[in-house]
This record gives structure tokens, sequence and C-alpha cells, in this order.
């Protein structure tokens, strides 16, 4: 008899307490999904490459998923509490009729457990099917056939799920319990009598919207203006002036949400519009701190969602390979390395293999100037091109002296960028052989350079170089077309007059880092062999696997074959592989938990919202039957719930997606969030905004229907229809 009043019981509450039962499910799902985030095929893929940076991912995962359970519990305290407040007549009713209170606490744990064994079950299975879902879909964003995929299902992730959920459920009925052994029968029969709404003073009211208005003010100039001050520190002034800011404004409003009731006098006899705007002043004034707290939460994941959204969709961005052109190179001996490349086991997997030859130019040896070796490099007339190309206030500075040393930013004037990395490289060089270049510009498709014997190349390093069209920069390629036209020569090489060739396609030299450098000149073999210092000669070797085979597999599979083949030969290489890998573990790491956060925030705000409004109707039930007695007709009282739940929703709602429209664009402007196509910017947050307001609309339906069948309770009333 016992065992089938738990059931019943529990049954019961999960039909009565959808939208807490739903909640409990997501957050397994949540939990299963962050948790067995180290067996989704992406992230075995990134253990090759990233394993010390993926084993610390992991490890914050585990800090998330902590810090999720200390959040979560305290949303599972107070709908306990919400829950456990509707029944205390029922539990008055279980001790008149004998039942001993430790009874009663057992029967709570006991309905409790059911609960939570259908959401663990539940919220398993919906969060194993996401993982598998999630982890299928990035891998074919990152490449069809990157893993072969296999069902994987996380033991320990299901293990810990179960030990975590079942600790904040039980811990708080075990609170809550405790509450109810102490309490007297007449206090669960007969519950307390609402708290009188204090609505304050006029003035008083107007002050504090006034002052919260203000102090969001603030919060905004110092996000959108001085965001990146202090290292960060002005951030935490500005979220915590937003917070205050926020609470002070909700509770201003709240209270004088009433004057609307007095300043519309024309709809106050239409309907219940005057008692629909007393009862939504009342949930707000009542609760304006939770409701403020709930905006904060909603803006916090609307920030957090489009941070996470923006870091996912640069995936498209991991093929494009502007500058990079091949896939592996190899180190070693040019002659042994060229003779495995041509192997039978190797030969299959090679296509464009170019030898790569560079050292730094010789100086002029025992000359000194200030400590150190003269160059044989005079590039003054180039210097003083560039200079004169500068907007005036940078001009000025370099002319009279000011600037004694050089910032290489995207934000810099281009002849400022160039004369950085001039100053940095010309009195020693980087040399590469006309014909190492031309072997990249034909993997290319690019025409060969065809240098003159006194003509030479500025190559310029796009993998390193802030600019974002490097193959044509209309300052230098000016003042180059203007100087070749002229006839005269802007560079001089060991006292040899040199004409610089405008206007070369620039690609990266390498296929990863083995080749760090910001600049180089590209000249004639012959120069090269007689300018170049030995000390610094450096070979290697690049390919790229052949198209035919990508387009027949893929480039991930026989990447990673050709990858294992060199692995076996001791030659010391480099691949595409490590710079993808690494793209893609800042993508997974940028990602994962910014969206985790911002969606489990949206969620813990709307069960907020969604259970302060049903614990506001039952206690203010008796209204209701008034209002029935008094003629009031049910579907009149339904309108009026609607619009209650309704104002409810759109009043945080409101607030949060101007704070987070203020925080995205103050984001996107310091290039935390970061978007490759502006245009597609404006669909993307309007795509962001349908989101989240699509998830707070399944809270408000579902709050809706919840708050219709409590009318639907009261038909038995008379001249209810």
């Amino acid at each position: 008899m016992f065992s089938k009043l738990i059931y019943r019981n529990a049954k019961r509450s999960r039909r009565e307490n959808l939208i807490y039962f739903a909640t409990l499910v997501v957050a397994v799902a949540s939990f299963y999904m962050i948790l067995s985030l180290g067996k989704q095929d992406v992230i075995l893929f990134l253990r090759e490459f990233e394993s010390d940076a993926i084993d610390k991912l992991l490890t914050e995962m585990n800090i998330v998923y902590v810090f999720a359970l200390f959040i979560l519990f305290f949303l599972v305290l107070f709908a306990n509490r919400y829950q456990l407040n509707r029944r205390s007549k029922e539990f008055g009713l279980y001790l008149m009729l004998g039942m001993r209170k430790e009874r009663l606490v057992r029967q709570l744990l006991a309905e409790g457990f059911i609960t939570s064994i259908l959401a663990l079950a539940g919220g398993i299975l919906i969060g194993g099917i996401l993982a598998e879902m999630i982890s299928l879909t990035v891998s074919k964003l990152v490449g069809q056939g990157i893993i072969g995929h296999q069902i994987s299902l996380s033991v320990n992730a299901i293990i810990f799920t179960i030990i975590g959920f079942l600790l904040i459920q039980f811990t708080a009925l075990a609170i809550l319990g405790g509450r109810i052994f102490y309490q007297e029968i007449h206090q669960l029969l007969y519950e307390q009598m609402d708290k009188t709404t204090d609505m304050g003073h006029v003035k008083g009211n107007i002050l504090h919207i006034l002052l919260g208005a203000a102090l969001l003010g603030a919060a905004y100039w110092i996000v959108l203006y001085r965001f990146s001050d202090f290292a960060g520190l002005l951030l935490f002034v500005a979220l915590a002036l937003g917070s205050i800011g926020t609470i002070l404004f909700m509770r201003g409003l709240g209270k004088l949400l009433g004057l609307l009731a007095s300043l519309s006098k024309h709809k106050s006899l239409q309907g219940l519009h005057t008692f629909t705007l007393r009862q939504f002043q009342e949930n707000v004034a009542n609760r304006s701190t939770s409701v403020a707290v709930t905006s904060i939460l909603i803006t916090l994941s609307i920030i957090l969602i489009a941070n996470g959204a923006s870091t996912i969709l640069s995936l498209d961005g991991l093929y494009n390979r502007n500058s990079s052109v091949y896939d592996f190179t190899v180190n070693g001996d040019s002659k042994k390395v060229g003779e495995f490349l041509s192997t039978g086991k190797m030969v299959s997997y090679v296509e464009d293999a170019n030898l790569l030859e560079m050292g730094k130019m010789k100086d002029e040896g025992e000359r000194m100037e200030d400590g150190m070796p003269l160059s044989l490099v005079d590039w003054s007339k180039l210097k003083e091109q560039l200079t004169m190309a500068l907007p005036a206030p940078y001009k000025e500075q370099v002319l009279s002296g000011e600037m004694q040393s050089y910032d290489i930013s995207s934000e810099n004037p281009e002849a400022l960028n160039l004369l950085g990395v001039l100053e940095m490289d010309t009195t020693t060089p980087h040399l590469i052989p006309e014909s190492s270049y031309n072997g990249l510009l034909k993997a290319v498709g690019e025409q060969p350079l065809n240098l003159h014997s006194d003509e030479i190349a500025l190559y310029f390093n796009p993998d390193f170089m802030p600019m974002e069209k490097l193959d044509y920069m209309p300052v230098l390629n000016g003042i180059l077309e203007k100087a070749v036209k002229e006839g005269r020569s802007l560079l001089s090489i060991d006292d040899q007059v040199i004409t610089i060739r405008p206007s070369i396609p620039m690609r990266g030299l390498v296929a990863d880092r083995s080749v760090e450098i910001f600049s180089a000149f590209v000249v004639p073999d012959p120069m090269f062999k007689q300018l170049v210092n030995p000390d610094t000669y450096a070979s290697y070797w690049n390919f790229r696997i052949p198209q035919k085979m990508q387009a027949q597999q893929g480039l991930m599979k026989p990447m990673m074959e050709a990858r294992d083949i060199l692995k076996s030969s001791g030659f010391a290489f480099e691949s595409y592989l490590q710079n993808f890998g690494r793209k893609l573990f800042y993508i997974v790491a940028g990602s994962y938990t910014v969206l985790y956060m911002g969606f489990l925030f949206l969620i813990i705000a709307c069960t907020v919202l969604a259970l302060q409004f049903l614990t506001q109707m039952k206690q203010t039930g008796g209204r209701y039957v008034t209002l029935s007695m008094l003629g009031a007709k049910r579907q009149q009282m339904k309108k009026s719930m609607q619009k209650q739940v309704l104002w409810t929703f759109l009043l945080p709602m409101f607030l949060a997606c101007v704070s987070g429209a203020v925080g995205i664009k103050a984001m996107i402007s310091f290039v935390v969030i970061h978007f490759e196509d502006v245009p597609f910017l404006y669909p993307l947050a309007f795509a962001f905004a349908c989101m989240v307001i699509f998830i707070v609309a399944i809270y408000g339906v579902a709050v809706a229907r919840s708050a219709v069948h409590e009318i639907d309770k009261l038909r038995w009333k008379p001249n209810i229809d």
C-alpha cells in the first residue's frame, strides 16, 4: 500500500510539474554530454596532436561539471520547495491520519528517487543521442572520413552523471524534508499568509529606476569603449555595475507598474485589465531581485551562445587555406629525403614536390658599426619612400626620431608595418633562391618569376604579417611601380644597384611552423649562391597530397597514412595536420564550454521564472475563486493568466536583449567574437535571437498551460462559465 502511494504521488507530481521534470531531464543530458566529451571523435582525433592541451581541456570540463552541479543544486532546491509547498495540505492530512514524520520524509525521498531514475534514464538517452549527433556533425564539418566513426558509450560519464545528479537531488530533498519534519500539523494545513507587498513611495521608486538606468548606462559605456583597459579589470566593474543597475531598475519598475492601471482608465473596465496588471505588479515587486537575476542570466546566455556559435562557425574556415600550400614539410639531408619521397611506398602520396633552400645574407665581415656588423644592403631610398607614404602623425614621429621601435599590428597603416619588418630583417635578410619560390608558384598555378640578374622580389610571410591581402599591397606596389617607370633604384646590395619586382604572389613556405620568418629576398639562383651565409643554410622538402587522391578519399585519410609512413622513415617532418589540429582544438575548447554554460544559464533562468509564476499563482489562487463568484468568466481569467505569463517573461527578456546586444557589439569590436563574413553577421544575430526566444517561448507556453489547467479546476464554482 505504501509503495503504491509513493508511485502514484510520484506520477502525479511529474504530470503536474512537467516543466520541472523536463528541466531535470535536460540537466542530466547536459551532464552526460559534457562528461562524455573525451569519447567524441573530434577529441580522439585531436589527442594525436594536442594531447596535453586535450587533457587540460577535459580537466576544465570536469570543473565546469562541478560548477554546473553547484548551480543546479539551488535550482533543484528552489523547485522542490515549490513542489512541496503545493502539497503542504496533503502532508498535513497524512500526519492527521497517523503517518509518522519519519515515514513521511522517507516517502518524499522515495518519490524523489523514482522521479530521479526516470529523469536519469531519459536524460542519459537524450544526452547519448545528442553527443553522437554532435560528434558526427563536427567530424563531417572538419572533413568526411577524418575518423572511422564508431558509436561510443562513456561508462564513466554515466556513472558520474548518476552520482552527481542523485547527490544534489537527495541533498535538496533532505534539507526540505528536514523543514517539514520540524513543522507542526497546523502549519502544514493552513499555509502562512503572503507578505504584504511593499510598493514604497513613488519618488523612491523613480529614484531606483533612474539610478539603475545610470548604472546600466555606465556599464554599457565601459563595455563599449573601455573593454580592454586595465587587463580586463574594468570588465568586472562593468559586470558589477550592470548587475546592480538591473536589480535597482527592476525593483523600481516593479513597484511603479501600478501607475499604469491609473493611467489607462479607458481600459480598466474592459475585462480584467486592472486585475491582470495588479497581479503582474505584485509578482515583480515581491520578487524583483529574482526577476533581475533571471534577466542577468539571460544576458549572459545570449552573449555566451553568440560567442560559442561564432567559434563553431569558424569551422568552415579550417579548410580555407589562403596562404598554406603544402601538406608536408620534411627536414633532413636533401638528397636522402628526395630519394625517400620517390620510393614506391611514398611516391603515390607525393605531388608538387619542391626543395626549399634558404639562408641569411652575409655581412661585411670585419666592418662594424655600433657593435653590429655592417649590412651589404642599402635600403635607405625605399625607407624614405615608405616614410613619405605614412599618415601625418606617424610620419612626424619617424622623421623626428621619436619612433624607436615598431609594433607590427593589423591596426597599423601598411607602410608602418613594412617599415617595422624591413627594419628588423634588412641588416642580414633571409634569402630564397628563385627556383625554390618558382616551385611553390607552380604548385598553386602561378607564373614563374623569371628574375633578371639585377632584380629581386620582396617576400612577406602571410602567416606572420597582419595584412589581409599580401598579394597586392597598394602602398608598396605603388612605390615600386613608380620607381620602375622612372628607372630609379630603391635598393642596393654590395654596392650593386637592384630593381625590386612589384606585386608577387605570397604563400606559406612550409606546411606549418618550421620556417618562422617575417620577410625574405627572393633572388636569382647565382646571387643566392654568392650571397648566402653557409652557416645559416637550410633546406626543406615540401609536397602535397595528390588532388586525385583527395577527390577520392578526402584530405585527412591520405594525410594520416602518409604521416605514418614518414614516421617510420626517421626524418623530421611536420604536416598541415598539426596546424589543422591546433586550429580545431581552439575551436573545440572555445565553443563547448561557453555554449554549455550559455544554454545552462538560459534553462535555469526560464525555470526560475516558470516556478516563480506558478508559486505566485498558487498563493493567490483564492482571488480567482472570488472573481468567479463576482461573475468573471473562465475565458476572461484564462486571458488574464496568459497576459501575466507573457509579461512575466517579456520584462526580463527585454532588458536582457538590450544588455546582450551591447555585450555582443563590444565583443565583436574587440575581436572576442569574430565574424569573417560581416554581411552574414545580421542574419546570424537574428538566428541567435530566435533561438533564445524559441526556448523562452517553450517555457512560457508550458507555464501558460499549467496555469490554465489550474483555472479549469474552478469549474464547479457558480457563474464561471
